[in-house]
């Protein structure tokens, strides 16, 4: 009996000083600066993770697009190259999961009430659980912010965007939206987008101003709308086969670790979105106009048909919940 529990010592021992020796990787991979939002909210998620699995996992991110792009990330993702992304919630329609395009509505979400609502309640739950028949599994939402718009020319009115170029994530949503607006769609990955900008072949694009910001986008579009007219925002995933055979303590450190570092991302995204707007106006290089209560209305009514023309995309009954938890925010 001496002799079996000394074994079974020197085996735990063992086991353990391997595992030290070969931790969990979890390779994070985005596509934005390490100094927006997500970017902050990754590197939260890597020292809290690490520390509460006390080195048992190991965090490595990959932002910027160095590991892939935005039509890659998922599919790496699905075939386990990489363990977790953040993607935009546009980013779902391809993958045959277009009840997260909802999001993308222009005006369906009107504050950040609205927002928290929708995400932390019933819809948003329902919604993360569609990714399971994927192969993935929804750990929590991130928040970017609302998008402006920036161009080579001033955006004021419905009738100014006729003609313009205007890049778009690959969303069936966006193209509605641009195409309401008289403008030209054109789907572009992110990085790529600067230098596209920079050469003309495309004249302008909507961002939040902490993307726009660090993508140096005001340094080759001489105006921007503040418009607030649509919502950028991430899932936080995870391979399903991966996430399912981490050990028990271990999925449970992780789950407490992205709590405490959504909790920190959206705190931080408004704040991002304010500094990066006022850096953008003190560089001079772009024009900041923000829209007049009447001008918005005028925004709003030229893209309340898409709302429409998208029920059978989305779901006229998720476009109604969204709707409800809005007027709900919203006191109406």
């Amino acid at each position: 009996m001496k002799l079996q529990s000394l074994l079974f010592a020197a085996a735990t021992v063992f086991a353990a000083s391997a595992f030290a020796q070969n931790p969990i990787i979890i390779k994070f991979s985005h596509v934005v600066a390490t100094d927006t939002p997500k970017g902050k909210g990754a590197q939260k998620f890597k020292e809290l993770a690490e520390a509460a699995t006390k080195g048992r996992v190991k965090v490595e991110i990959y932002p910027n697009s160095q590991l892939y792009k935005d039509k890659e990330e998922l599919e790496a993702l699905q075939l386990g190259s990489v363990q977790m992304l953040a993607p935009s919630l546009s980013k779902f329609g391809p993958l045959g999961v277009k009840e997260f395009e909802v999001y993308d509505l222009p005006y369906i979400l009107p504050s950040k009430a609205a927002l928290e609502r929708v995400n932390d309640g019933p819809v948003g739950k329902a919604l993360l659980k569609k990714l399971e028949a994927k192969g993935i599994v929804g750990l929590a939402f991130w928040d970017n912010g609302f998008k402006e718009m920036t161009a080579n020319k001033p955006l004021r009115t419905p009738a100014d965007f006729k003609g313009t170029k205007m890049r778009i994530q690959s969303s069936k949503v966006l193209d509605a939206q641009m195409r309401a607006l008289g403008a030209n769609p054109q789907v572009l990955a992110f990085s790529e987008v600067y230098q596209a900008m920079q050469t003309g072949v495309v004249d302008g694009s909507e961002n939040t101003p902490s993307n726009i910001y660090t993508q140096k986008v005001h340094e080759v579009q001489k105006h921007l709308t503040v418009s607030d007219h649509g919502y950028i925002g991430y899932a936080v995933i995870v391979n399903k086969k991966f996430w399912d055979a981490l050990p028990a303590d271990v999925r449970t450190a992780l789950d407490g670790a992205m709590k405490e570092s959504t909790k920190y991302a959206n705190d931080i995204a408004q704040k991002e979105n304010d500094a990066a707007l006022e850096a953008i106006k003190k560089s001079g290089k772009t024009e900041v106009y923000t829209l007049t209560a009447q001008e918005k209305a005028a925004w709003r009514a030229a893209m309340q048909p898409v709302q429409k023309t998208m029920e059978e995309r989305i779901g006229k009954e998720l476009i109604a919940a969204f709707n409800k938890e809005a007027a709900a925010a919203e006191g109406k």
